[in-house]
């Protein structure tokens, strides 16, 4: 409840809405003193949980009894939740702090920190929740306020279309979702989770009404089409490049560290309903690898710093996707915990860099940044060989663990989920060390920038100052999420991955799914996890791509330009990603616009309006003006029609007989 409270005195009393009461300084205070309070329960909360074995899943009310099913609101804390308070909290600290440089001269400075401080609140009932109607609530307000973020300079054309963006395609993704809740409560009659995991087995017995389809199957696909659009799955991925458009904290924040990874929580609390469903498992697999394999490849061609990252998000959010479908939840949170402290990282760098050169985000424009930012480039030396899997790295325990969990599963989609993951090592250190290089090596290009720096606030700067370091507020989040992007996969992949930490939070099928068995079997320490990793492929490939980036950058940059040009027609389809945004665009907006004029012209004007309405209306106006005809009014006019009718009646009878 205190980043909630932080939120409203920041939002209400903050801003022109409740009279501007607050200034600057006790919004940010209010707000981050709300947020580290969180962070300081839920390291408590953690290691209650580590140490004591403690567990916590009640119902503190009802809310509401709709016949016999109950809409409650209650908490679940386990290892999983204690793990994700701590991600999130830590994650949101770091972000807060680093607002107070990064937003100093916006006008909308409190308005940012009650919106952050209002997703902190969301994210944390979201994973606390122990029942689906709580669930969906945490899921909804944090879309609400990854609108509000995106589209918080609202005066760009460019980041209202980005905000409008991620709203509809979330709502295609959430109407799945909101149907797998719907068939769970029809087929279980309830929305808590212990209930509705006590009665899974139940569920797998049934076919879906009319078909011959698993009932259980049908649930998870839907319950998973809610995931692919929280957690950018293609093809639901489309928003979050665009998400760009928004304030930089907010992309480490809530694109990369935790709104994003709410999908892959999801899933990995439901395991005991994938795990009886080896199609809705594959077909989890089969997205992960496709997302992980080709999103990757457009993180390549990216010239904007935050966008290479953003794909790179895109890319990571395969991997862990992946590992859900092989059965590996735990490796799939244990990758998203890794991924939130270099990736928040990595946006936090990158939203250092932009403000160092003035707001310039290309990165042919930069170069020998290394000279001027030095906290800045160590930290996203960092951040950068966490991500590409580097032996003893963070990112190497989990997204190792990722690749050898693919390898060891069985269902029909791991032959082309192992290539994908695979192949991503390569491309992952290709695109992040391309960056690396292009903007903290090399020539310094940043007076050379032909256009007029434009910054992700909307306004030009024509100056061409030198580069510098950024304030205290920034580098010391940088530093911080710096230090577990090193040691926190070294420290935690024992009792994450082959411990009990997930005990009663995570189900797997042993006998069905026995990745996870196998990876306990080859697993003897961190060290020697380390070293053997030195023989692996997955290894080799990442150095190949660091090697290559090099190479094409530093030392002949006209190779690039010449592969682009021998690739052309490979290069247009990266450049318009694959044409989705046109597919999106041109097919479907157009096709939903020419449906609603059809329903609008037939439908709505021709048959409500032109018939049921107007039709009916000239009918009675006829049959009234037929009637007022025979009401003249004459005496002499009502007596012949009595004449009239009597004589008819009289006919009429004496036919009869």
């Amino acid at each position: 409840m205190a980043p909630l409270a932080g939120a409203m005195l920041a939002g209400i009393l903050g801003t022109s809405f409740g009279g501007n009461w607050i200034g600057r300084r006790m919004a940010h205070s209010l707000t981050i003193l709300g947020v580290l309070l969180s962070f300081i329960l839920s390291v408590l909360t953690l290691q209650s949980v580590v140490l004591d074995g403690a567990r916590f899943n009640e119902t503190l009310y009802t809310w509401m009894v709709v016949g016999g099913l109950k809409m409650e609101i209650g908490f679940l804390v386990d290892g999983l939740t204690a793990m994700m308070m701590c991600v999130v909290t830590f994650v949101s600290l770091m972000v807060h702090i680093y607002t107070i440089g990064y937003m100093e001269e916006d006008e909308g400075y409190n308005r940012f920190f009650a919106y952050i401080s209002l997703f902190t609140f969301s994210m944390l009932m979201l994973v606390m929740s122990n029942n689906l109607l709580q669930l969906f609530f945490g899921w909804e307000a944090v879309g609400l306020v990854s609108y509000l973020l995106i589209g918080f300079w609202f005066n760009k054309p460019t980041a209202i279309f980005a905000n409008m963006k991620a709203f509809l395609v979330n709502r295609v993704g959430d109407f799945g979702f909101i149907l797998g809740i719907g068939l769970i409560v029809a087929f279980a009659g309830t929305l808590n989770y212990t209930e509705a995991f006590a009665r899974a087995d139940e569920l797998a017995k049934l076919s879906f009404p009319g078909t011959d389809w698993m009932l259980i199957t049908v649930i998870c696909i839907c319950l998973f089409i809610g995931a692919m659009g929280k957690s950018a799955q293609f093809p639901l991925h489309v928003w979050l490049p665009d998400s760009m458009e928004g304030p930089t904290p907010i992309s480490a924040l809530i694109h990369a560290a935790t709104m994003v990874t709410a999908g892959i929580f999801m899933v990995a609390r439901m395991s005991p309903l994938f795990e009886l469903s080896d199609t809705a498992l594959n077909f989890v697999l089969v997205i992960g690898a496709i997302t992980a394999l080709f999103m990757g490849f457009l993180g390549i061609i990216q010239n904007d710093i935050k966008r290479v990252v953003a794909y790179s998000t895109l890319s990571q959010l395969g991997y862990m996707t992946v590992a859900l479908g092989a059965s590996a939840y735990s490796v799939a949170v244990f990758h998203l915990m890794t991924h939130a402290f270099f990736k928040a990282l990595l946006f936090l760098a990158a939203g250092s860099v932009i403000m160092g050169m003035h707001h310039n985000q290309d990165i042919r424009w930069m170069g020998g940044l290394r000279k001027y930012m030095p906290i800045t480039w160590i930290t996203t030396l960092l951040g950068s060989l966490a991500l590409i899997g580097t032996p003893l790295f963070s990112g190497f325990y989990s997204k190792d663990s990722i690749i050898e969990a693919v390898l060891e599963s069985h269902l029909p989609g791991a032959g082309f989920a192992s290539f994908a993951v695979l192949a991503g090592v390569f491309v992952t250190a290709f695109y992040s060390f391309r960056m690396y290089f292009l903007v903290f090596h090399g020539k310094e290009r940043y007076d050379q920038n032909p256009d007029a720096h434009h910054d992700d606030h909307g306004h030009g700067h024509d100056d061409h100052h030198e580069p510098h370091e950024s304030p205290w507020v920034v580098t010391v989040p940088l530093i911080l999420l710096a230090i577990p992007s090193v040691v926190i996969g070294f420290m935690t992949i024992e009792p994450m991955l082959f411990g009990e930490f997930f005990k009663d939070a995570i189900f797997v099928d042993a006998e069905k799914h026995a990745a996870m068995e196998e990876l306990a079997k080859a697993f003897h320490g961190p060290l020697q996890m380390a070293a053997h990793a030195l023989t692996t492929l997955p290894f080799w490939l990442a150095l190949a791509g660091v090697a290559s980036a090099y190479y094409m950058y530093m030392v002949n940059p006209a190779l690039p330009t010449a592969i682009k040009a021998r690739v052309q027609p490979v290069y247009s389809l990266l450049e318009n990603k694959y044409y989705l945004d046109w597919f999106n665009e041109n097919v479907l907006a157009r096709g939903a616009r020419a449906l609603g004029t059809c329903l609008w012209k037939g439908g709505d004007q021709l048959l409500i309006d032109g018939t049921l309405v107007n039709g009916s209306w000239k009918v009675v106006g006829w049959l009234s003006g037929a009637v007022r005809r025979a009401q003249t009014g004459y005496l002499y006019h009502y007596a012949l029609a009595m004449i009239v009718g009597v004589f008819v009646l009289m006919t009429y009878f004496v036919w009869l007989k």
